[in-house]
């Protein structure tokens, strides 16, 4: 059975062939689909800070794909790409030439090592909720119950200070 997956994309290197990151992001978005997923929605880039101690701005999007491979088939996928923009192990949260994550598949739940969706983080990341806006504004968290335009609207409210 084909599934919608959704997968950000991150770059705040530069790459030899590719250029600015910009230019990554969209060369990343080509490799998902010559990689046989079919993407069927993707955002504009987004300019943002970086988190951490990565010093450089970031080009984050996010893609919609269609594919009837098992998520784990596709994080394979997804991680060989990211090895072939020349990703390598290195800090938490430092600069990369290329960062893919599966943010949600539908209603699917997994909890199984280096594969966890919905990405436990992507609640209060704006820099994935502001483009998964854009592509799938009513896509339900399976395990908030809220749509990416809700959880989007709950990480724009101000902190509160106590």
């Amino acid at each position: 059975m084909a599934a919608t997956i959704l997968i950000a994309l991150g770059s705040n290197r530069r790459h030899g062939r590719h250029g600015r990151p910009e230019g990554v992001v969209t060369a990343a978005i080509a490799a998902l689909a010559a990689a046989g997923l079919a993407v069927t929605a993707r955002s504009r880039t987004h300019p943002t800070a970086p988190l951490g101690p990565g010093g450089r701005r970031f080009a984050n999007a996010v893609v919609a794909v269609h594919s009837a491979l098992p998520l784990t088939d596709v994080l394979a996928i997804i991680k060989g790409i990211e090895r072939g923009f020349g990703r390598r192990g290195g800090q938490r949260w430092g600069d990369r030439v290329l960062d893919l994550d599966i943010i949600g598949a539908g209603a699917e739940v997994v909890r199984s090592g280096a594969l966890q969706v919905p990405h436990p983080r992507l609640a209060g990341r704006r820099f994935v909720l502001d483009p998964l806006v854009e592509v799938a504004p009513m896509w339900r968290h399976p395990l908030q119950n809220l749509t990416a335009r809700q959880l989007r609207a709950r990480a724009m409210r101000p902190k509160a200070r106590g």
